[in-house]
């Protein structure tokens, strides 16, 4: 979710659902204009005279005693959960909650999840979490919490059902599409301590870097990752693979960190909204870390918010080739705003837009090259083909004879762990002769 801390000047953008799931991040941000520049409107004093009848009958009538305070949160919190999925009333626990998770270690399951017509719909787990490990996907719908059923539940209520202290356990039952029974996870909290940037030479000249997230370190470590690629690689690398799925954002001030290592120029991202400080641009600048060598950027449905971000810089900016299937569409931007009292609201205020002016909101990023994620496996006999373990049919390929190249054996090892990944590097490679040869 994407979110702006008004009164400290910090724009946030990323997961804030709690100790359960992942958390928002900031990112710097233009000062808010002053109450003189802000448009006026008049408060229609009739409907705000109904609010307060309303919660005088409910203090004397509700069938049990009830604090102003309470009926005060209820309302506020009523009132913003009914704009849209991401907008929220965040009391004190709740906004100290979403402040301590921007530092990317966090209590929980390690669950991105969103509210879409009344369902708790997971976004994506992250990498090492409990939910990773326990094999929850991106559109899974959560519709019990230990046996509590989530439906006509708001959000919050949800996410504080699976929230709880380390080592405690949770059952989460999940409908997932495709399987025609409900599945039982049993799940132990944990303290998630979230590696964001992960890397590794695919073969000689060809690196790999995973972003689980984006958090404050990101940048840096994604610098230092394509850094230590080149020293283990003994040179230059022909080509890079940057892996975003299944991320769920996170600070936008990395998104653009980390689009900016791969740009020399060009927009990277724009805001837009009604208010003055809702509107910002944020462009690369010079300093290109792989030297312009070619990319490939995986995504699928659990790639979001800031991962679209930057995905749709190094698209729109044609400096690398997506790949993979429709991300999330989750681009809009909510501003954080202190209360008195230590309370905040997090409120939906403008939307992101990728250098072509495309919105990401809703839509999401489209992949140059579609590429499901398939399950295959791969048989090392003459004449084998590679089959889909969920598709009917097969792929034209045919696996290796035992005589292969250990090369061609570590590729039929890779497709059959991970396809996409299997088919970026074949396309990588093409891209990097091209290159090579002045025709690309």
């Amino acid at each position: 979710m994407s979110s702006v801390f008004r009164k400290s000047v910090v724009r946030v953008i990323g997961f804030a659902l709690g100790i359960a799931l992942a958390a928002p991040a900031p990112v710097f941000a233009a000062a808010p204009p002053t109450p003189a520049t802000q448009p006026q409107s008049r408060l229609p004093w009739q409907q705000v005279r109904l609010l307060a009848d309303v919660m005088q009958l409910v203090k004397e009538d509700y069938v049990q005693p009830v604090s102003d305070k309470t009926l005060i949160d209820n309302a506020i919190g009523g009132m913003l959960a009914g704009l849209d999925p991401h907008s929220a009333f965040l009391d004190k626990a709740d906004y100290l909650q979403m402040q301590t998770l921007t530092t990317g270690q966090f209590g929980g399951l390690g669950l991105e999840v969103t509210q879409q017509n009344g369902a708790v719909v997971v976004i994506s787990p992250i990498d090492g979490t409990p939910a990773a490990r326990a094999g929850i996907q991106a559109g899974d719908v959560i519709v019990r919490v230990n046996g509590t059923a989530l439906d006509g539940m708001s959000l919050d209520d949800a996410v504080a059902l699976m929230r709880g202290a380390p080592g405690t356990g949770v059952t989460l039952t999940i409908l997932r599409r495709g399987v025609n029974k409900p599945l039982d996870f049993r799940l132990t909290r944990s303290e998630v301590h979230v590696a964001s940037v992960r890397s590794r030479l695919l073969e000689p000249g060809y690196g790999y870097v995973r972003i689980s997230q984006f958090s404050g370190d990101t940048g840096n470590g994604v610098v230092k990752a394509v850094k230590t690629l080149i020293k283990e690689n003994h040179g230059a690398l022909k080509g890079l693979i940057l892996d975003l799925r299944n991320n769920p954002g996170g600070l936008v001030d990395a998104a653009v960190e980390v689009s900016d290592a791969f740009l020399n120029s060009g927009i990277i991202v724009s805001a837009k909204g009604r208010a003055p400080d809702s509107n910002f641009v944020r462009r690369a600048t010079p300093g290109d870390i792989l030297a312009d060598a070619p990319m490939v950027v995986l995504v699928n449905g659990g790639t979001a918010s800031a991962a679209e971000i930057t995905a749709g810089a190094l698209q729109d900016n044609h400096r690398a080739l997506i790949l993979g299937t429709q991300t999330f569409g989750k681009g809009s931007v909510q501003t954080v705003i202190p209360l008195p009292q230590g309370a905040a609201i997090k409120l939906t205020t403008s939307l992101y837009y990728t250098p072509s002016g495309h919105s990401i909101q809703a839509e999401g990023i489209k992949p140059d090259i579609v590429v499901p994620a398939f399950n295959v496996s791969v048989a090392n006999t003459a004449g084998a083909t590679i089959r889909e373990a969920n598709l009917a049919g097969h792929l034209g390929n045919t696996a290796p004879t035992p005589e292969a190249s250990s090369d061609v054996k570590a590729g039929d090892q890779l497709a059959s762990q991970d396809f996409q990944l299997y088919e970026a590097l074949n396309i990588l490679k093409g891209l990097s002769l091209a290159s090579s040869d002045g025709s690309g």
